[in-house]
C-alpha cells in the first residue's frame, strides 16, 4: 500500500536459495581468481601508501627541526657550526627521501603524490632556508632535484630480496620534486624569512630586514605572475605570503623612520606588537 516499505529485488529469493548459490561458487574459477588478484593488488598498493605516509611524516618532522636549528644562526656565536649541523640533519632527511624513491620504483609517482607531498614541501622549505642563509638567493628546483639522486652504497640496502629481484634493482634512485611542491615550499619559506627578520633586528642586525624585504618582494612578484592559473593551493598560500611581506616592510619602515628613536634591544618587541596588530586587522589567528 501507500507509504509501505519498498520490496528489494533479492527479497523474492528464499534465504536458503541464496545460501546454496553462495556455497556453489567455485573458488578456483577464473572469475574468482581474477578478483583475488585484484584484492592482492589493492592491498599491496594500500600498504605501500601507508608506508609512504609514515615516511612523509618523518621527513616533515626532521625538516621542521632543521628549520628551528637554522633560526639560531643569527644569535649563535659561530654560525658555521649551525650550518654544518643543519647539513647533517638534511642528509638524514635525504636518506628518508631515498627510502621513498625505493618504494616508488616501477610505480607512477603521481598515484602516491598525496602521501609524499607534505614531506617534500617541508623539505623544500628547509633546504631553501639553508640555501638563503648561505647565499642570500633562492635555490632552484633543478638544484634540489640534483640532491635527490642517490647511489647504491652497499648490498645491505637490498636485504630481504631474492637474487632475481636484486638483479632487477637499479643502482641509482631518484625522486623529483614537482613544480607545485616547489612553489608551496617556497611560499612557506617566506614565513620563516619573516621570523628571521624579527630575530635579526632583535640581535642588532639592521641590514638584514631591508635585504629580506627586497627578496620577498621578488618572490611575491613571481607568484603574482601565476595568478589564478596555478593550482588552488598556490593561490591560497599567496595570501599568507603577502602578509609576511607586509610585516617585513613594516619592520623596514619602522627602522627607517624611527630607528634612531627606539633602542636596539626594544626594536624586536615593537615589531612583534605591530605584527600582532596586523594579524588582528586582517583577521588572522
Amino acid at each position: 500500500g501507500l507509504g509501505g516499505f519498498r520490496k528489494r529485488k533479492h527479497d523474492n529469493f528464499p534465504h536458503g536459495q541464496r545460501r546454496e548459490e553462495k556455497e556453489n561458487v567455485n573458488p578456483s574459477s577464473a572469475l574468482m581468481m581474477s578478483f583475488k588478484s585484484f584484492q592482492l593488488e589493492l592491498d599491496t598498493r594500500h600498504d605501500k601508501y601507508e608506508r609512504l605516509v609514515k615516511l612523509s611524516r618523518d621527513i616533515t618532522i626532521e625538516s621542521k627541526r632543521t628549520i628551528f636549528l637554522l633560526h639560531r644562526f643569527t644569535s649563535a656565536p659561530n654560525g658555521e657550526e649551525i650550518l654544518n649541523e643543519s647539513e647533517v640533519k638534511l642528509d638524514a632527511v635525504r636518506r628518508k627521501i631515498k627510502q621513498v624513491a625505493q618504494e616508488l620504483i616501477g610505480e607512477d609517482m603521481y598515484q602516491f603524490h598525496r602521501a609524499i607531498s607534505p614531506g617534500l614541501q617541508e623539505y623544500v622549505e628547509a633546504v631553501s632556508f639553508q640555501y638563503f642563509i648561505k647565499t642570500r638567493s633562492l635555490i632552484s628546483v633543478e638544484e634540489i632535484n640534483k640532491q635527490l639522486i642517490f647511489m647504491a652504497e652497499d648490498r645491505e640496502e637490498t636485504t630481504n630480496m631474492t637474487s632475481e629481484s636484486h638483479d632487477k634493482q637499479p643502482h641509482t634512485w631518484s625522486l623529483k620534486v614537482t613544480p607545485v611542491d616547489y612553489l608551496l615550499g617556497v611560499a612557506d619559506l617566506t614565513g620563516e624569512l619573516m621570523r628571521l627578520c624579527i630575530s635579526s633586528v632583535g640581535n642588532g642586525d639592521i641590514d638584514t630586514p631591508f635585504e629580506l624585504s627586497q627578496f620577498l618582494r621578488q618572490i611575491y612578484d613571481g607568484f603574482t605572475f601565476i595568478g589564478n592559473t596555478g593550482p588552488y593551493e598556490v593561490s591560497k598560500k599567496l595570501y599568507t605570503l603577502k602578509q609576511s611581506l607586509a610585516k617585513v616592510e613594516n619592520a623596514c619602515y619602522t627602522l627607517k623612520v624611527r630607528g634612531s628613536e627606539i633602542p636596539k634591544h626594544m626594536l624586536a618587541d615593537v615589531f612583534s606588537t605591530k605584527t600582532e596588530l596586523i594579524d588582528q586587522d586582517e583577521g588572522l589567528p
